[in-house]
């Protein structure tokens, strides 16, 4: 009997299917488990081997976790909304629902053949009405909430209404706008409706409001910063501009703290937790007020370094700062102007990262110091940024290098008020540098005692007080898209209106194009029907609108980051119409106890999602505040790229050996082109392109064409991707899944090597051929031996730490050596062979199904328990001694690790070769080392 993967695969992957093994129960009599990847976008080009490397992972845990007991659910389903499938909509025509489902079908054939033990009952998809009726109804949720800093949670809106009412906006700590007017109570009630619609909008947790956004033309929507890479859009690489537009928005930054202190109590890795600490920037210093020369107006900066404040000799505001164009004099009009519309082509990440060229533009203003009273020059400069702090900087060129770099540049004034230019804070324990200048009430004093008496000061003139700052904005969440979820909003006089929860999902129309309308709307204002009637409750026919009963909804859509934000929870009910999750599911399932996922989303999506927990935890409906109790980084597996040399100039290529000086150009070949010996097939290089068709190619001295490896990251874009399918055509899913884990740390980059996977599949042979002969199974009753349960039980203990650790590649080594032993003891014992199976089950699934059925069991072997490590099984009862003889090993002889050192001479004496050795003579003594050597002095 043969080992034939292809057969067995697909027989155990649909036995799966059919029989359900993975479904996961609410089942309150076992411990839960919950193991989850994050979310997968289905994309056209479907996998390759570098995107199953968590999923394998999550899966060995998922499968050990049944064996140990745990009722274990591993659920699977898609983040299908995307700016992608939208893309390929505008190119070809074709709904991007048409698409999707299509890419989905495709991953779902891949996902499958590698025979990972999802629960697929539980599938949900961003973009299926079921599902984002859920994210419609937080959404509304959000905007009906405002967040109390004083019990530091969110509340429903109505709670803040009353106190209005009752008490006005007075004596309330509340996240909200800044700026935002103080009123009585007897002001709010005599407000309008309309009048306090707007006022709630500045304490909403999301509202619509004015912002500074990353405007790509050519895609026609809004993007995030983490679709920007080097100042173009990640997707196409178009130009991105900054530039104000009215949006909705998410307070997340009522939760900075929380968000802060939650990292303490999750198992998450270090690098992670410091990308977001990092995001969330808390910052401890001060608020100070300039006036502005000659308006009624004033700037508001914050500062960790407020003892520093006599040391500035300039500000600096972000070219978008709301004052720039009110205070800006008629002469630097133009400058200023022009200057603006440069730094709007830049991104915000371009600005932050760009710390050597330095530019600004003088605005004509000037602002009063608070203390000297002395005119401050008013620059705009783009390394300030809008959305950091208040978007302006007092700049103190003798401690800061940004300032002085930037005052040297352009002649402005650098006092020398420090005892050199060293401000750091420890400079300020040394009493001898902290003279400042004529300002002598810090002189002598510490750093906190410094900036603890500037605040006093400036609270004494009401130009400043002690703040917290936090680097982390409020999240832009309106998107110019098709594909996304609608909004559940219509607008009344201006203002923002919810549709019911009854009336949900507000699906998405039919459009002719997907594209912004000539007049610049987003795809939605292509929509004919289009509008809401609040009388039928349902959205008609654009014509229809009248602005008394039926109203224009809103044509933006959700980002791509909405659905994704609290998938985790859905999946613990995924089916429930009447809720987004039932308590019973909620309360039993509580969180994700492991998450698997790439590092690139440290600060976008693991934020949004825990501030969503946080939110719905806060009203009730989440059991905790946090979703993920361990959170992996899996690393990336790397493609071996190919590159042909063309001479520079020509259409001549090189073969790599024959390459006498660097006047050549390297160019990506498909990796499909070249065999294990680096040789280039030129025909299927030829046909591959066009311009190719006529090359020239000198060859190498054997007539081979070498071409030049280089391990990079795996891209269609450098065609070095490697489908899993023709793994698992060629090798098998079981290969395939031993390999990708055997290739180095879980948490680690490593790079892809199809010739090394012949010796995980010659690994899968030897364990067949240890079970099976051609006469059947081989396995028998009678009982092991020492070694077989010595190798058995070592093997145990190593599989399990190292599941436990997830250090999956030393086990598929372990199973190596494990596997060589009991082939060379000729081990043939069931209660051996079985327990092995369990522990290599996880690992390689499909062999160990179809040798466990072979063994006589009806049951999967996903049910079975997993194997006990027995210590005793480890434990020496008898060792191998060395005989030497004046220090000369002669023979070996093997005791019982019972017997005493007189037991032992007596025995080794009166051994034949010891006789033999001896040859009559009487020895002079007898040295026994126990356990390791008995040497025989003559």
């Amino acid at each position: 009997m043969t080992y034939n993967f292809k057969e067995i695969e697909a027989k155990w992957q649909n036995y799966w299917a059919q029989n359900k093994t993975f479904k996961a129960e609410t089942n309150t009599n076992k411990p839960k488990y919950y193991v989850l990847d994050m979310f997968p976008y289905p994309s056209g080009a479907g996998l390759h081997v570098g995107h199953p490397l968590g999923y394998i992972a999550s899966d060995i845990y998922a499968r050990y976790k049944r064996h140990k007991g745990f009722n274990v659910l591993h659920p699977q389903g898609y983040d299908s909304f995307g700016l992608p499938a939208e893309q390929y909509a505008i190119q070809t025509g074709q709904h991007p629902a048409v698409t999707t489902e299509k890419n989905i079908n495709t991953y779902r054939r891949q996902l499958d053949q590698i025979g990972f033990s999802f629960d697929w009952s539980r599938e949900v998809r961003t973009s299926s009405p079921d599902y984002y009726k859920w994210t419609q109804w937080i959404f509304i949720q959000l905007f009906n909430s405002w967040y109390d800093k004083t019990d530091d949670k969110a509340k429903p809106i109505t709670e803040l209404i009353a106190h209005f009412s009752s008490k006005g906006s007075q004596h309330i700590s509340a996240a909200c706008d800044e700026n935002t007017a103080i009123f009585s109570a007897e002001e709010w009630n005599a407000f309008s409706a309309q009048q306090q619609q707007q006022h709630l909008l500045q304490y909403r947790l999301t509202y619509l409001a004015e912002a500074e956004v990353n405007w790509c033309p050519e895609l026609g929507t809004v993007l995030a910063n983490d679709e920007i890479v080097n100042g173009v859009s990640e997707r196409g690489g178009y130009p991105v501009v900054r530039k104000k537009m009215t949006q909705w928005s998410m307070r997340i930054s009522a939760y900075a703290d929380r968000l802060l202190t939650g990292l303490e109590k999750i198992d998450w890795t270090d690098a992670l937790k410091e990308s977001q600490r990092n995001w969330i920037g808390k910052s401890v210093g001060a608020s100070v007020r300039f006036n502005v020369v000659g308006f009624d107006t004033k700037i508001e900066v914050f500062t960790t370094r407020p003892d520093t404040i006599f040391g500035v000799s300039f500000m600096t505001l972000a070219p978008e700062h709301e004052l720039v164009k009110s205070i800006t004099t008629e002469t630097q009009k133009e400058a200023v102007e022009q200057y603006i519309l440069a730094t709007s082509k830049r991104s915000e990440r371009e600005r932050m990262a760009d710390v050597k060229s330095i530019s600004g533009v003088f605005t004509g203003a000037y602002a009063e110091h608070p203390f000297t009273k002395e005119s401050i020059p008013i620059w705009i400069g783009d390394y300030v940024l809008a959305g950091y702090g208040t978007g302006a900087v007092m700049a103190v060129p003798c401690g800061d290098q940004r300032d002085y770099d930037f005052a040297k540049h352009f002649n402005i004034s650098i006092p020398n008020i420090f005892d050199g230019v060293d401000i750091s804070e420890e400079a300020f324990t040394d009493k001898s540098k902290t003279k400042i200048g004529n300002s002598q009430f810090l002189d002598g004093l510490d750093f906190k005692s410094a900036t603890k008496r500037v605040i006093e000061a400036l609270e004494d003139i009401s130009q400043g007080e002690r703040k917290i700052n936090y680097r982390l904005r409020d999240a832009v969440f309106s998107r110019q898209r098709y594909w996304g979820e609608p909004f559940p909003v219509y607008y009344e006089d201006g203002l923002p209106q919810m549709i019911d929860q009854s009336h949900l999902p507000i699906t998405l129309p039919e459009v002719e194009k997907y594209l912004p309308t000539k007049e610049g709307e987003p795809p939605l204002g292509r929509a004919e029907v289009w509008a809401w009637d609040t009388q039928k409750n349902t959205v008609v026919s654009n014509t229809t609108i009248d602005h008394k009963t039926i109203f224009p909804l809103e044509l933006n859509t959700m980002p791509g980051w909405a659905g994704s934000s609290w998938y985790f929870n859905r999946y613990m009910d995924a089916h429930n119409s009447d809720e987004f999750a039932s308590k019973e599911a909620l309360d039993y399932w509580q969180e994700v106890d492991l998450y698997i996922g790439g590092s690139e989303h440290a600060t976008g999506h693991l934020l949004y999602a825990r501030f969503w927990q946080k939110f719905l935890f806060d009203l009730g409906y989440l059991p905790v505040d946090e979703f993920a109790k361990k959170l992996i980084n899996q690393g990336m597996i790397l493609g071996t790229s190919a590159f042909v040399a063309r001479v520079n100039g020509s259409n001549t290529f090189m073969s790599y050996d024959k390459i006498t000086n660097e006047n050549v150009q390297y160019i990506h070949a498909d990796v499909s082109f070249v065999n294990a010996s680096n040789e280039l097939d030129i025909e299927a290089f030829k046909l591959w392109r066009k311009e190719f068709s006529t090359s020239e190619f000198h060859l190498s001295d054997d007539g081979s064409f070498k071409v030049r490896r280089e391990v990079e990251k795996m891209s269609k874009s450098k065609y070095n991707v490697v489908n899993p399918d023709e793994i698992c055509e060629t090798y098998g899913a079981d290969a395939l899944r031993l390999y990708e884990m055997f290739l180095g740390p879980l948490e680690q980059y490593k790079p892809w090597n199809t010739a090394g996977i012949t010796g995980v599949s010659t690994f899968l042979k030897k364990l067949w051929k240890l079970y099976v002969n051609d006469s059947g199974i081989k396995a028998t009753d009678e009982s092991p031996s020492k070694d077989a349960l010595k190798t058995l039980h070592k093997t145990i203990k190593k599989v399990t730490e190292d599941i436990e650790q997830f250090s999956f590649n030393t086990s598929v080594s372990n199973f190596m050596i494990a596997v060589n032993e009991l082939t060379a003891q000729g081990c043939s014992s069931r209660s051996v062979l079985e327990p092995l199976l369990i522990l290599i089950s996880p690992y390689a699934p499909h062999i160990a199904e179809e040798l466990w059925a072979k063994l006589g069991h009806q049951d999967s072997i996903s049910s079975a328990k997993f194997p006990v490590f027995e210590p005793s099984y480890l434990v020496e009862s008898s060792k191998n001694y060395p005989i030497s003889f004046n220090g000369k090993m002669r023979f070996t002889l093997e005791l019982s690790m019972d017997l005493s050192n007189d037991e032992i001479e007596q025995t080794v004496l009166a051994h034949e070769k010891t006789i033999a050795q001896l040859q009559g003579r009487v020895p002079k003594k007898v040295i026994v080392v126990p356990g390791k050597i008995v040497n025989i002095v003559g």
